[in-house]
């Protein structure tokens, strides 16, 4: 259903769905998935965002989770335990980075893989327990490595790094369980060399 994702948007960046995500958005979840398409067709992957030293969120995770936070998105956290014979046990579970009317979304841009499987577990956790209906991650195209390349910062963004060729795999070995979701790529036609 990915023809529910206007073409302006589907020229500019890579999707995939699992679950019929996009079809559960649309029609269960009409103004979180306004805010999504809003937030990407409101976004420019900047050069200025790419070359940016120091450590911590980039300008890129905090340009996206600020769209979404103006539009009533915030970090969740959820309070989570199994009772086994009265006994309580917790549960932790990560905290999402936007979580709004049951969609949680992830922007992983230049962390460690190991991101995807933490992010891909909870979700599965918190759609099994039936707080989450939909779960989105942003990351970045592989091919971008072409422009980090060119730009001489490619080690920066190393192979080991999150990119859509390490999330897949993991998507399709089922870290998500039956939670729906949508991964969303962001690449060279988002990308502006000028700013």
């Amino acid at each position: 259903m990915l023809d529910l994702i206007p073409k302006l948007l589907r020229d500019r960046y890579r999707f995939e769905e699992r679950e019929h995500a996009c079809a559960i958005l649309a029609s269960d979840f009409a103004g979180e998935w306004k805010d999504i398409l809003d937030c990407l067709k409101a976004f420019t992957l900047r050069k200025s965002y790419v070359t940016k030293g120091g450590g911590g969120r980039s300008d890129i995770p905090q340009t996206l989770d600020g769209f979404l936070k103006d539009r009533g998105w915030a970090k969740k956290r959820f309070d989570i335990q199994v009772m086994v014979d009265g006994k309580p046990y917790p549960t932790p579970t990560h905290e999402i980075d936007n979580f709004k009317n049951r969609v949680g979304v992830e922007v992983a841009w230049n962390n460690k893989t190991e991101f995807y499987d933490r992010d891909l577990n909870n979700f599965r956790l918190l759609h099994q327990l039936h707080v989450l209906s939909v779960g989105i991650i942003i990351t970045r195209v592989s091919e971008l490595q072409v422009v980090f390349d060119k730009l001489g910062i490619g080690k920066k963004y190393g192979p080991s790094t999150t990119h859509w060729n390490k999330l897949i795999p993991k998507v399709n070995g089922g870290g998500a369980g039956g939670c729906p979701l949508l991964l969303v790529g962001l690449g060279e036609l988002c990308y502006d060399c000028h700013s």
